[in-house]
């Protein structure tokens, strides 16, 4: 079936974005993760120990969309809160497991990034990263 754009930059761009997400998600598969749960472990990684509201400032996500995500990934035992008991605070680590998790991961995302500028040629989206920090300036 030939694809066509619509009339809608909105819906091109949502729909260049589901078909990129669902490339990530099929290569990252035989880790457990989708990209957004990867995304996720990678900041926490980088961060740790990282609260809640600074995660979710450094992602660029709303923090209920942040949290909810968080919940499966605390639920799967790949990160803990490592906050004192008591405090309103959470403060995140990834687990051992996580770890593992997530370094298995690194390796399938790469190829995910290999097959996305194989497919696109490496000027093209060093071009279309360009377009996107473009896209993104368009909201304060």
């Amino acid at each position: 079936m030939k694809k066509e754009s619509s009339v809608c930059n909105c819906v091109n761009i949502r729909r260049a974005a589901q078909s990129v997400t669902e490339i990530y998600d099929g290569h990252l598969a035989p880790s457990g993760l989708k990209i957004g749960q990867f995304s996720m472990l990678k900041h926490i990684q980088a961060m740790a120990p990282v609260n809640v509201s600074r995660l979710a400032e450094k992602m660029r996500l709303d923090r209920t969309t942040l949290v909810r995500g968080l919940k499966t990934l605390e639920k799967d035992g790949l990160i803990l809160d490592t906050a004192e008991t008591g405090t309103r605070s959470r403060s995140l680590t990834l687990t051992q497991k996580g770890e593992d998790v997530l370094n298995t991961a690194v390796k399938l995302w790469e190829q995910a990034q290999k097959h996305i500028e194989n497919k696109l040629g490496y000027g093209t989206l060093k071009d279309l990263t360009a377009l996107l920090l473009k896209i993104e300036s368009l909201t304060p």
